[in-house]
């Protein structure tokens, strides 16, 4: 199954929880996963996409990161108080009772923080000086697939002003030639290794 970016319909047609808790953020990326499944193997999925180490991500994939963070330090964007909770609140305070205590797994190097998990959605959230972001998987319906159903990622943001408007135009052809495909191949041979495992 090929990665490629979809259409924004194939994320705002959907009828996702994280629509009313994010109804100030734009969508900026909606891209298919290279990864199929039944109806009850979306949590796996998570487990599986977020657990891992950041040396399994391809050497270009890592550098440029490096690079991201390096640059990040220099001109303060990822100082604490650019943050959840400091700059930004955290978008659990908009979680509706029966999402608050259903936060996902947990990556302790990760820069994303779980927000919740259904059995069909995972959102976590990330802030810094640019933007706040939030990143959204959802498991779809897909009569093409043998089991049944695929999964779709989506990145939403809220730029911080021209600062934040100017960096995510910056970054964006890095996300699509560098960052999004050796994430997306990451995430296939995770879900493989994970199917694997299962049997």
């Amino acid at each position: 199954m090929r990665t490629r970016p979809l259409p924004s319909g194939a994320y705002s047609g959907q009828s996702w929880r994280i629509h009313r808790i994010t109804e100030d953020f734009e969508l900026e990326d909606v891209w298919a996963l290279p990864v199929q499944g039944g109806a009850d193997d979306f949590p796996r999925f998570v487990e599986a996409m977020m657990s891992g180490e950041e040396r399994d991500f391809p050497a270009a994939y890592r550098f440029l990161f490096a690079v991201r963070w390096a640059l990040g330090r220099m001109l303060g964007t990822e100082q604490d108080e650019h943050g959840l909770g400091r700059r930004v609140a955290s978008l659990g305070e908009r979680l509706p009772d029966d999402l608050r205590d259903h936060s996902g797994p947990v990556r302790d190097e990760s820069p994303f923080h779980p927000l919740y998990l259904t059995d069909r959605e995972y959102a976590a959230e990330i802030a810094n000086r640019t933007m706040h972001g939030v990143l959204h998987l959802g498991w779809v319906e897909d009569e093409s697939v043998p089991d049944g159903y695929s999964a779709h990622l989506s990145v939403l943001v809220r730029p911080n002003g021209l600062l934040g408007e100017a960096y995510m135009a910056f970054i964006k052809p890095f996300r699509y030639l560098v960052v999004y495909p050796a994430l997306l191949r990451t995430v296939g041979r995770r879900w493989e290794t994970a199917q694997g495992v299962a049997r």
